[in-house]
């Protein structure tokens, strides 16, 4: 799908913030509210814009301990590919999944409350799915930079 300046602007603007009216859209973009409006729902059955989302903070309910897991799967065949993505998906501590080049075959981002919770995630729920052959985890020490906006 090609973008002009509008589209760009408009796509920003509504990442920075999904919660203005498109009255307001249209004041910022110097447009009508029918053609912001337009835009916007060419966008979203384009799949451009494929939902809204209220972003949580994380310190206000008490889940600031992030990690990063890879993970080796014993074998590579199909059967253990789909069965472990359809386990790990399942699990409501991992934000993200990700099937990965490299030494590693999935990369997790994990989310809980803390230390003790992480180890019992580890322990009860992500080394409970057959044929991981071996996790390394890290830890976050300190956000520098996150987003959720893409540049167009």
């Amino acid at each position: 799908m090609k973008f002009d300046s509008v589209d760009k602007k408009l796509l920003a603007l509504l990442q920075d913030n999904s919660k203005p009216t498109t009255k307001e859209l249209s004041i910022n973009l110097n447009l009508s509210v029918t053609a912001v409006y337009e835009r916007i729902k060419k966008l979203e059955k384009g799949g451009v814009i494929s939902k809204y989302v209220a972003l949580v903070k994380k310190d206000k309910v008490d889940k600031t301990f992030v990690a990063y897991c890879h993970i080796k799967l014993v074998q590579h065949t199909q059967d253990y590919v789909i069965k472990f993505e359809k386990e790990v998906a399942n699990l409501a501590e991992v934000l993200e999944c990700y099937h990965i080049s490299g030494d590693y075959d999935y990369l997790l981002k994990v989310i809980v409350k803390d230390m003790e919770a992480f180890r019992e995630f580890m322990v009860k729920k992500l080394t409970s799915i057959s044929h991981i052959g071996s996790t390394h985890s890290m830890f976050v020490i300190n956000e520098v930079k996150h987003t959720t906006a893409i540049n167009i």
